[in-house]
């Protein structure tokens, strides 16, 4: 695992972001799975944003947590993040599924802090780990902290779109581009 040294996140902001997850997991609305998820992101603007798991009868059209906060803060023009705090009823570390690996992706660099909340914690009182540790071990009643670079590593991201194209359609896209 290739580590990506987090940003830094205030004492403060820390404690709300993991106060606020734990709390958005009591919104969840998952009658299926019985699997409450919350979350909450940390915008550079320093809002929090919460989300929770909303799952329906046709299984597909279930969303995580993770990406309904991230829908909320975009749809009200919020596109960057520095935090995430990802809580479950799991007394260890549940981490965000793919999907919302690679939308969290699009809108928070790789050096963000990701936080993967135990049912149990309490303040000042969770161990916590961090990903090399956690990885391979047990993470009950523990905080995993980790990046999204070591969560998503060797990921496809917005800037993997500007990086010249070589082969037999370059010219179509060089082409596409000057017309745009």
């Amino acid at each position: 695992m290739v580590p990506f040294p987090a940003l830094p996140l205030a004492p403060s902001d820390r404690t709300r972001l993991i106060s606020l997850a734990l709390s958005a997991r009591e919104g969840s609305y998952s009658p299926y799975s019985k699997f409450r998820v919350g979350a909450c992101l940390l915008t550079d603007g320093g809002e929090f944003v919460q989300g929770c798991n909303v799952e329906c009868a046709s299984y597909g059209g279930a969303i995580c947590a993770e990406r309904t906060a991230v829908v909320k803060a975009v749809s009200t023009g919020t596109r960057k993040f520095v935090a995430l705090a990802v809580t479950s009823d799991v007394d260890g570390m549940v981490s965000p599924c793919g999907i919302c690996r690679q939308v969290l992706r699009e809108f928070c660099p790789l050096e963000m802090p990701v936080l993967l909340i135990p049912a149990s914690y309490e303040e000042g009182k969770t161990p916590v780990k961090n990903a090399a540790e956690a990885e391979g071990s047990e993470t009950s009643g523990v905080v995993v902290e980790t990046t999204m670079g070591e969560l998503l590593p060797l990921s496809f991201g917005p800037s993997d779109l500007e990086k010249p194209r070589t082969g037999p359609n370059a010219g179509a896209v060089a082409g596409a581009e000057a017309a745009a």
